[in-house]
């Protein structure tokens, strides 16, 4: 059994003179996943797989700018303080909701631009997004971030000094702590299956499955939120994200509530443009 689980001692590695950076590597591979899957249930569907392709070549830039954006409106504090602080990606910082948001919103043009039905196409990159962030999590890992409060858990995650210095002085002491990121990476890969199943059952009306991806990581977070320790800023006593969880979860719920008692008429299809 693990007395707990130690962090990587570097963010990357070397090839050559080139420094490649973990949490990059950890978003191409997330990318490349959530592209295989969602071009498999597309082409399920009934879909051609240059839509999957064009869809993510505008997606994931939008992506993290979305992401970064949200980041730097929510978190300025956390900015390296260089002129290259807002574009740092590498040092980590992209929010999900923002990522997500722009990229669904300029994914969504590329869908309707091809004649394809949206509502299909989200059933099938839903699970492909949950996949995608369980992956984007390990980069967190190596850069030692998206941790709780102390703990002396077997499987608690080690964190040294200098990724300590910036918590609260109650906490300065501590050397283990709950592995957040590792607990979202399972939630992520689990709800994804679960998707899938129920998609499999045919009884969800599109885009339920989308609606359930939103409304299960969004609650999710709410508990993440209650957990994590490192900066943020707080309303209320709370971290500002906790409210957009919660904001999120009842979205999402009520978005595949209305998706499920719309009235049934003739069933979405892939348009042959697409």
């Amino acid at each position: 059994m693990l007395s707990s689980i130690p962090s990587p001692s570097s963010n990357g590695f070397h090839i050559g003179p080139l420094f490649i950076h973990a949490y990059g590597l950890a978003y191409v591979l997330a990318v490349t996943a959530a592209v295989a899957l969602t071009r498999r249930r597309w082409e399920a569907m009934g879909g051609k797989r240059e839509l999957v392709y064009d869809v993510a070549l505008w997606g994931f830039p939008a992506g993290v700018i979305g992401g970064r954006l949200y980041f730097l409106a929510t978190s300025w504090n956390e900015v390296p303080h260089h002129w290259w602080g807002v574009f740092a990606v590498w040092k980590g910082g992209l929010g999900i909701w923002g990522g997500i948001t722009l990229g669904a919103l300029v994914g969504l043009w590329r869908i309707r631009r091809a004649g394809a039905s949206p509502t299909l196409f989200m059933e099938a990159v839903a699970p492909g997004l949950l996949v995608a962030q369980a992956i984007g999590r390990i980069g967190n890992y190596f850069n030692q971030e998206l941790f709780g409060r102390p703990s002396s858990l077997p499987w608690a995650l080690q964190i040294d000094p200098a990724h300590r210095a910036a918590l609260p002085a109650r906490y300065q002491n501590a050397t283990t702590f709950e592995p957040m990121f590792l607990y979202e990476l399972v939630f992520d890969l689990i709800w994804a299956l679960a998707l899938i199943a129920l998609g499999r059952t045919g009884r969800v009306r599109p885009p339920g499955l989308f609606a359930l991806y939103v409304a299960g990581y969004s609650g999710f977070r709410i508990f993440e939120e209650t957990q994590r320790i490192d900066p943020s800023h707080y309303l209320w006593g709370m971290r500002i994200n906790f409210y957009v969880a919660i904001v999120l979860t009842l979205i999402g719920l009520a978005w595949f509530a209305a998706a499920q008692r719309r009235r049934r008429g003739r069933p979405a299809t892939v348009a042959a443009a697409a």
